[in-house]
């Protein structure tokens, strides 16, 4: 199945979205889960260690730096993981929909190093998270509380999470039937958010003031 970015689009906007058996399987399904995975924004846990981590710009954090380089490398096999879902035609959906401005990346450096990131969809007040990797300690777990602090920050209401896993369920992850994340999906299409929070870089102490301010 050949998917368009436009139809990509209208699946996240329907609750509905893409993935592959196998990195190298050119097929693609669709994925409408009876239970849905989300972050609630207003209730995002963040541990005093990681809090620490994250005060110390142990890592540098920039945004939208190099999208392609994030998703590759969630796509890339690492210890522990043979292979991934996401595959070229993926890799080349989204490369078009951040194009579009509709995906995102967070990146994280050390030493002029991509170390870590995560990738993911924004429509309306929505965000789906799709990806992330680590290469360093913690460089994901980074790459996350920058993402949710932004997205306070620009006014967005749903953090799309797909499924819930252990590692996301420290953060506050929850599950929640696939009726009740339609009504919050198209309350969140029906409004505005600024993935860019109007072009502003912002610093570990911002991201963590946002994060502090809403939970």
């Amino acid at each position: 199945m050949r998917i368009t970015p436009e139809l990509l689009l209208k699946a996240y906007a329907a609750g509905v979205f893409p993935m592959a058996e196998d990195r190298h399987d050119t097929r693609l399904f669709w994925v409408d889960p009876d239970r849905r995975g989300i972050l609630p924004l207003d209730a995002f846990h963040l541990s005093r260690r990681l809090r620490r981590t994250v005060r110390a710009e142990v890592y540098d954090i920039t945004v939208d730096h190099c999208f392609a380089d994030v998703v590759a490398a969630c796509a890339a096999s690492r210890p522990g993981r043979a292979s991934t879902w996401i595959n070229d035609q993926i890799i080349d959906l989204y490369n078009d929909l951040h194009a579009r401005d509709h995906a995102h990346s967070v990146e994280v450096w050390s030493a002029d190093k991509l170390v870590g990131g995560l990738y993911g969809v924004s429509l309306g007040t929505a965000f789906f998270g799709e990806s992330m990797f680590s290469r360093a300690r913690d460089a994901s777990k980074v790459a996350l509380v920058h993402l949710v602090g932004r997205l306070i920050r620009g006014g967005y209401t749903l953090l799309d999470t797909q499924f819930v896993t252990e590692h996301l369920m420290q953060f506050g992850t929850i599950e929640i039937s696939r009726g009740d994340y339609r009504r919050r999906l198209d309350a969140a299409l029906d409004q505005f958010a600024d993935f860019s929070c109007g072009g502003a870089a912002l610093s570990a102490g911002e991201v963590l003031q946002s994060i502090t301010q809403t939970s």
